[in-house]
């Protein structure tokens, strides 16, 4: 009941207070499940890719890998299967979200111990089941975690727990990223991998420590299932199997999306929009970034000690600071914040193409960029998290998850040629005006369900989503 709860505990609250949700112990486990989270993703691409080349294989050949990541972005067809069904003994002692968590850890460990022992020069059809096997694992983990998240705490905790999650999630970056290239540096690739599963006990056991969330589905939702299963099933008392698959295909994949809508109507439509444009304008500009400092000339230490190193840490205050922000002002006016940032910050870059190479231009454009997409994406989160009902959490949020990075991979795919066409300059003004469509957006949702809220038909009931 949310959304209330976030803007009026969250208006009541000092800065102090607002900062100090970052003690609650669910949130501070939410940073070793981020960690766990990001692990895997760099291994089977980028950390992958520098082994495999570093052996000889080809570079078609290491392209055609990426294809594994696709992965991450079909989640949504099982995550019905990790809202509904049951893993024993998994699920039957540590629960539905621990079980699965535990159940895609041991999957991911697995795939990474079989990179480690198979030879990519003589066995590398092996290597990519192995690879398939962690990122199914992986993304499947997302899937349970993601659920956790939302069930674990009160809504007003939940722009703290993106943010933990964000700094959990980058540290998993470094890990697979710097950590395996200097132990494979000072050891080999097979020891190296074999560190990395290992590091995987670091999500087994926050699994064990954290407890299973409670979830009490409401009557609303109940009796909304049992209408649309009715006239799914028909009349009559000789139900067989097909039935019974009918049955269970209604509650976990038909029914999350019909509440969805039952729940916000055509309105639903506005909220999906959103979704999909909220981060058009950071994920178009950041297909560009890399490119944009070689032609301006910076040395690759420079890249990485700036972006790569410092950006991380700007990103992760970002991330800690837009999770505060939720608590104390409310989601709707930080989502509108994180907006005006991310389209704001991209027009530093502007300064940065004009002055050129300069050390101290590029840190204020990495500290602007990275501390708004840090800022954004807690917020994003937790307005994400929002707009699930409990019943259908990992079904839900896995939608919503693989939507919001569809329209900016389209749009993104054309940032070279506006480049090419227009320059660099005129890019990133194209890129910061892509971010306008979300702050329009983010008004037009405060309108809304203030409105909603006025209303007489709104007495009595509990506004799920969002309000300020």
């Amino acid at each position: 009941m949310p959304s209330e709860d976030i803007v009026e505990k969250g208006a009541r609250r000092t800065w102090g207070e607002a900062f100090e949700v970052y003690l609650h112990p669910r949130v501070i486990g939410m940073l070793f499940l981020g960690f766990s989270a990001g692990l895997p993703f760099l291994l089977l691409f980028s950390t992958l890719s520098f082994w495999l080349r570093e052996v000889g294989v080809s570079l078609s050949t290491i392209g055609l890998f990426s294809w594994v990541g696709i992965t991450f972005s079909i989640k949504v067809f099982w995550a019905p299967v990790v809202d509904r069904l049951a893993v024993p003994p998994f699920t039957t002692l540590l629960g539905k979200r621990r079980g699965w968590m535990l159940l895609a850890q041991i999957g991911i460990a697995a795939g990474l111990l079989g990179i480690a022992y198979t030879d990519p020069v003589a066995n590398l059809e092996t290597i990519v089941y192995f690879a398939l096997l962690v990122a199914f694992a992986s993304a499947t983990q997302d899937i349970a975690i993601d659920a956790y998240r939302i069930e674990a705490v009160e809504r007003s905790l939940q722009g703290a727990m993106a943010g933990t999650y964000q700094v959990g999630y980058r540290f998993g970056l470094i890990a697979a990223g710097a950590g395996a290239l200097y132990t494979a540096e000072f050891t080999s690739w097979p020891v190296a991998y074999t560190v990395m599963a290992a590091l995987v006990g670091v999500g087994m056991a926050t699994v064990l420590v954290i407890r299973e969330p409670e979830v009490v589905r409401d009557q609303a939702t109940l009796l909304r299932e049992a209408a649309l299963l009715r006239r799914i099933e028909g009349e009559g008392d000789h139900r067989g199997p097909l039935h019974r698959a009918l049955a269970w295909v209604s509650g976990a994949v038909v029914s999350p999306f019909v509440d969805f809508f039952a729940r916000n109507g055509t309105f639903a439509l506005v909220i999906l929009a959103f979704v999909g444009l909220y981060r058009l304008s950071d994920i178009t500009l950041g297909v560009m970034a890399n490119p944009f400092y070689v032609d301006l000339g910076f040395t690759k230490e420079e890249i990485a000690n700036i972006a790569k190193i410092y950006g991380v840490i700007a990103t992760l205050a970002g991330a800690l600071l837009g999770g505060i922000l939720v608590v104390r002002i409310g989601l709707l006016k930080s989502l509108l914040i994180g907006a005006i940032l991310v389209a704001a910050t991209n027009l530093v870059f502007v300064a940065l193409a004009v002055t050129g190479p300069d050390i101290l231009m590029l840190t204020a454009a990495i500290t602007a960029d990275n501390v708004a997409n840090g800022v954004a994406g807690s917020v994003f989160i937790a307005y994400l998290s929002s707009l699930t009902n409990t019943a259908y959490t990992a079904t839900q949020y896995a939608l919503f998850s693989s939507l919001f990075t569809l329209p900016g991979k389209i749009v993104a795919g054309g940032s070279g040629f506006v480049v090419e066409s227009f320059g660099y300059v005129n890019f990133f003004f194209y890129a910061s005006a892509l971010g306008i469509p979300a702050i329009l957006l983010v008004l037009y949702l405060m309108y809304h369900y203030r409105q909603r809220e006025r209303s007489p038909a709104a007495a009595g009931e509990a506004v799920h989503g969002q309000s300020d």
